[in-house]
């Protein structure tokens, strides 16, 4: 089972809103005749115009329409983007347009957008904003009111957009790198008691396994002083330490009532470029331990997601009975920064989720206690399939005692996290909306999902080092891990198995989700008894896999309810399964990676011969049936994957003869 791990290159291609992919039906609508294409040509003609007002106008007007509607994005994407005008509302407000249409549109768009050659112009606005901007820090009473709205304006819709484009792919990625965008962004949270603009996630981007990034901000002590006067403020104790927990609330409060979530992904940023270099005193600091959980915990706990959701479903109702304003035309100007109430509301909620879900992101990597999997990988590792997960880990060093120094964070903190996390896996009503009836508000829907992914992944995480570390406290307290256990299934109950197209975050769930019931199975083995019902599930979802990694997941966790000592029914159910997985004269139908995972599990279930379940591979000639069976040790595979199947093999070999010695 591998640790969950933030995905190098395209983590989540929407910062704020919601993605063509959680709309209904998806992509596909993209390709049908939108209603608003007859308004988007005569809009479109209007940017045009030599009146400044009716291009600023038609600004405005793309970007509303572009909104939550995939087939107008398409359309506009193929136009040219009016990024040079004599006027500057214009250029902000056509600024703000490309801000939206990579914001929604995802990594189709955003990579056209790159293709054709967005960042040119991008490029020569970073120095004209920071002019601009040290003027205004210079003597901010110079600078008109609107003035300063139009260069907070404008600065956001920049550094969003480079946000969006730097997650489309590595090239993109690299083109970025030499903008040198660093100082730029550290420049307004330097000056964040003057500025509105906080880029920290940006920079939390940025910063995420891109070492010319990291380089950067790692090179100034400045930088990092400014960082950790953001995530320990004077008030606070240095060693990050509160005399109780209720001193972070007035954090929490200040990191939740803002949608840029300012405080925890500065907590990221750190994280990401640690360990901070000496001789400053902060890099004696441990970040996961004396930042990550102490100033995070409380954040994923301050919020109620069915309290939430309800909000969101009130919010909607409340905003589709009211009167509607009238509809975008010609001779009617939208105004861009038009909400009702109720809009306002639906953002801020968004805003206080999408903070969780970050925070969320960030704990992921401090729980990740474990080496790397992919670290050292051989030449059959590699390419996007490595960078977006990392899944090949093998149960075998769940079974070691590793000493891992990769992250400082002590298990012994980890099972603090579970009961706030265990409260975030369940889904509410607007979580999995199903096809036949979708979202009433699609970016709650996709913020409370991935709130929901993001938790499972943090479980994920904890139970595999909590398995590793072999702590006799957490597996001696066999109601926790009862309680975790009959959580995770009654969550992956609600998701439901309605997995096919369009449904990929409920099947999200439960590749995730089986990876957890494994760390715990592993944690409490011999103490965590199945249904019949919970096996058979296990071993359909097994079959139904398509890659082996879940396969492997599911195969762990049947290996340990095989092992509970009184369940001889479903050790026999189990042991059939696996055996049925072994290859006779016909190929197996199971890979390479789950054909090992199931010789394995058979020789640790039956290694015990005093055991009550033994009875089953006595009676049910599983002696004969195993001698029957063997492993290709020219299997393809990598070298620890050929050298792992020719230890089991061996295993299998000498478990064969032990047994019959026994003649039993």
């Amino acid at each position: 089972m591998g640790k969950s791990q933030k995905k190098k290159a395209m983590r989540r291609h929407n910062p704020v809103r919601v993605p063509d992919s959680h709309l209904p039906k998806g992509l596909a609508s993209a390709s049908s005749t939108s209603t608003k294409n007859e308004a988007i040509l005569p809009i479109i003609q209007k940017m045009e115009s030599p009146d400044a007002s009716d291009r600023k106008w038609a600004c405005v007007a793309v970007s509303n329409l572009i909104q939550n509607d995939p087939s107008t994005r398409r359309f506009t994407a193929r136009k040219k983007p009016r990024l040079t005008d004599s006027e500057d509302e214009v250029m902000v407000e056509a600024m703000g347009a490309l801000r939206n249409l990579c914001i929604d549109g995802g990594y189709d768009i955003c990579a056209e957008m790159y293709n054709k050659n967005i960042l040119t112009p991008l490029k020569t606005f970073i120095p004209k904003i920071s002019d601009v901007l040290s003027q205004y820090l210079e003597s901010s009473k110079a600078a008109p009111e609107s003035t300063q709205r139009l260069m907070y304006e404008f600065a956001d819709n920049v550094i969003t957009t480079l946000w969006c484009l730097s997650e489309t792919s590595n090239k993109a990625l690299n083109a970025i790198n030499s903008i040198n965008l660093i100082p730029f962004l550290m420049s307004f949270l330097a000056s964040r008691d003057k500025l509105s603009i906080r880029p920290s996630q940006c920079l939390y981007v940025l910063t995420d396994d891109n070492d010319p990034a990291i380089a950067s901000l790692k090179s100034d002590a400045g930088y990092i002083s400014c960082l950790l006067s953001i995530v320990q403020p004077s008030e606070q104790p240095a060693n990050g330490e509160a005399k109780d927990v209720n001193d972070y609330r007035q954090i929490t409060l200040k990191v939740l009532s803002s949608a840029t979530s300012i405080s925890d992904a500065c907590i990221g940023i750190l994280r990401n470029i640690s360990p901070l270099p000496p001789p400053s005193p902060a890099s004696s600091i441990d970040i996961d331990k004396e930042i990550v959980l102490p100033l995070l915990q409380p954040v994923i706990s301050s919020i109620s997601l069915p309290e939430a959701a309800s909000r969101a479903q009130q919010s909607v109702n409340s905003l589709a009975s009211e009167p509607q304003i009238e509809k975008l035309s010609l001779k009617h100007t939208p105004k861009s920064d038009h909400k009702s109430t109720y809009e306002v509301e639906l953002e801020q909620l968004e805003g206080n989720l999408r903070t969780v879900q970050l925070a969320l992101e960030i704990l992921t990597g401090a729980c990740a206690t474990l080496p790397d999997p992919s670290a050292g990988a051989d030449e059959d590792a590699g390419g996007e399939e490595e960078e977006m997960e990392d899944d090949d880990e093998d149960m075998d060093g769940m079974n070691e005692n590793s000493k891992s120094n990769e992250s400082t964070a002590s298990v012994t903190l980890l099972p603090s996290l579970v009961p706030s996390l265990l409260a975030l896996i369940h889904p509410t009503a607007l979580s999995f909306p199903p096809l036949a009836a979708p979202s009433p508000h699609p970016p709650t829907t996709s913020a409370l999902s991935a709130i929901h992914i993001s938790a499972m992944e943090c479980l994920n995480n904890i139970f595999l080092s909590l398995a590793t570390s072999s702590s006799p406290s957490v597996s001696a307290d066999i109601e926790a891990g009862h309680k975790v256990w009959n959580e995770v299934w009654g969550c992956l109950g609600v998701v439901g198995t309605e997995l096919g197209m369009g449904q990929e975050r409920r099947m999200e769930m439960w590749e995730i989700g089986v990876g957890v019931l494994w760390g715990v199975a592993v944690v409490w083995k011999g103490t965590l008894s199945a249904t019949e019902e919970q096996i058979q599930v296990l071993i359909r979802f097994c079959d139904g896999a398509s890659d082996e990694a879940t396969k492997v997941k599911c195969i762990g966790v049947l290996e340990c309810l095989a092992q509970y000592p009184d369940s001889i029914p479903s050790n026999q159910i189990i042991a059939n399964y696996l055996i049925s997985l072994l290859p006779t004269s016909s190929p197996s139908p199971a890979g390479t990676e789950s054909l090992i995972q199931a010789t394995s599990a058979l020789v640790d279930i039956y290694s015990d011969e005093t055991l009550p379940y033994d009875v089953n591979f006595r009676q049910g000639g599983m002696l004969q049936a195993l001698a029957v069976k063997g492993i290709d040790r020219k299997k393809p595979g990598g070298k620890d994957l050929r050298r792992r199947g020719e230890e089991v093999r061996d295993n299998l070999i000498a478990f064969i003869q032990y047994r019959r010695n026994l003649g039993l």
